[in-house]
């Protein structure tokens, strides 16, 4: 029970570091590409990308934990 309470934690923690890079890649994203340089659009979009992956990676822990309970 410890242990699955310190992997959620864990987790929680890291969902929310990897929520706010996303959220400071796409303003830093759109605020580039609204200046006009719209070559940062491609790599901003492709790490959003990786973020999202593994968000939905850590959801998918998360399922296999309280499955497991």
């Amino acid at each position: 029970m410890r242990r699955r309470t310190t992997a959620l934690d864990g987790v929680a923690a890291l969902l929310i570091l990897l929520l706010m890079v996303q959220i400071w890649l796409l303003s830093a994203t759109l605020d580039a590409y609204l200046a006009g340089h719209t070559d940062a659009a491609l790599p901003g979009a492709i790490c959003s990308g990786l973020i999202f992956v593994a968000v939905a990676g850590l959801y998918r822990f998360v399922q296999r934990l309280d499955r497991a309970r």
